[in-house]
């Protein structure tokens, strides 16, 4: 008799939900902004990647609060507040004259981000058993890029109905993002008990997991913001619906990929997994860098899926298995910590260098990724040593 297949829990499924609908929103403005900002605003690439790094930076110390909060309180109101602040950010970009206030409405936006993600991933964790937890984590980011895929197409639509104008964009998003908060009502939590003061964020977690964030925070320093990668596709000739189209193609890749890309971690090891996508995140960064025709960015990007399938979803899995259960939100608020601090400089160095083509930083980021991921395949065993 075959055994029983075992299935996810209920707040996996209502998470992925949610995260469908607040990412549809968010995804209907993400390849937006870099020209609202650039184009309609008139701001130069090194204001985009300050208001990125600041947004990056803004969620990572949000993560680690939020993550530590995680663990001595109820989660539930920590998600539910952190998707309304980030449904409430998207029409005040709509109203800005100048970069200022969508640099505010990005703090805002990042700051629910940072609130809800920790205990939310927290949550995920703790509901699933440890050898179904790529799986797990695989169907939320699934669930995630799949909103990926319907915003930009939503809003696309939108763009053309409105005469090619892009504030309307800001607005129509408030509309699945308050959906998305409406969700979370479904969310069911136990009452937990108060726990004792936990020591130093990271001075008592597992040396393991120390190894393996401070590893993918390295990372991080080379793992600028996506939103550059949209303005080296502008660059490169496509037009605005082409970088919306060939967005969705990448997205539809993450979604493809993002649940066999769990279920393969939670078999041949997380460790294996991240190794593959950080090899193919060094083709794309260079390759984007490197090529001088548009045609190049309909594979590169869509191949920038992959990597994104592979390593989002496996890295929470990955630091999470290290994890004891008490210490879950506080080890992921950490590691959300460190790779958003990460980014943050990231953004704000390839913001400087990025001059008219970006070419240069995104080659430096390309080959500095070979050089990591030989190293993860050469020596990875001694981080997940204990």
């Amino acid at each position: 008799m075959e055994p029983k297949k075992e299935r996810l829990g209920r707040n996996v499924v209502v998470l992925t939900w949610v995260s469908f609908l607040q990412d549809a929103a968010s995804e209907m403005l993400y390849p937006v902004l870099p020209l609202f900002i650039t184009s309609v605003l008139g701001a130069p690439p090194a204001v985009l990647g300050l208001i990125e790094g600041v947004a990056e930076g803004t969620a990572s110390v949000w993560k680690a609060i939020s993550g530590r909060m995680a663990d001595r309180m109820r989660k539930r109101p920590l998600i539910f507040l952190g998707y309304s602040l980030s449904a409430l950010a998207k029409p005040l970009i709509g109203l800005a004259a100048g970069w200022p206030l969508v640099l505010v409405a990005r703090f805002v936006d990042r700051t629910g981000k940072g609130i809800r993600t920790s205990p939310r991933d927290a949550l995920i964790a703790s509901d699933t058993p440890a050898h179904l937890r790529g799986r797990a984590f695989g169907l939320h980011r699934s669930g995630d890029s799949a909103g990926a895929v319907v915003g930009p197409l939503l809003g696309l639509a939108i763009y053309e109905m409105v005469n090619h104008e892009l504030r309307p964009l800001f607005f129509a998003a408030f509309v699945p993002a308050l959906l998305s908060v409406a969700f979370i009502a479904r969310v069911t939590e136990p009452e937990q008990k108060p726990r004792q003061s936990h020591p130093a964020v990271l001075g008592s977690l597992p040396l393991n997991f120390k190894k393996v964030v401070a590893f993918i925070a390295l990372f991080g320093l080379i793992n600028f913001s996506d939103a550059f990668l949209l303005l080296r596709a502008s660059k490169l000739g496509l037009t605005f619906v082409q970088v919306i189209l060939v967005y969705v193609l990448y997205n539809v890749v993450y979604a493809a990929l993002s649940y066999p890309a769990g279920r393969v971690s939670d078999r041949l090891g997380r460790r294996t997994v991240f190794t593959l996508g950080l090899g193919i995140f060094s083709v794309c960064y260079f390759g984007l860098g490197f090529v001088t025709t548009s045609a190049w960015v309909w594979v590169l990007l869509p191949l920038y899926g992959a990597y994104t399938a592979l390593t989002d979803g496996v890295s929470k899995a990955w630091v999470s298995d290290m994890l004891p259960q008490a210490r879950l939100g506080t080890g992921l608020g950490a590691f959300h910590a460190c790779f958003g601090v990460a980014v943050l400089v990231a953004s704000l160095w390839a913001g400087v260098l990025w001059q008219e083509s970006g070419r240069l930083p995104l080659m430096i980021s390309g080959v500095l990724a070979a050089i990591l991921s030989a190293c993860l395949l050469l020596f990875g065993r001694r981080l997940d040593a204990v």
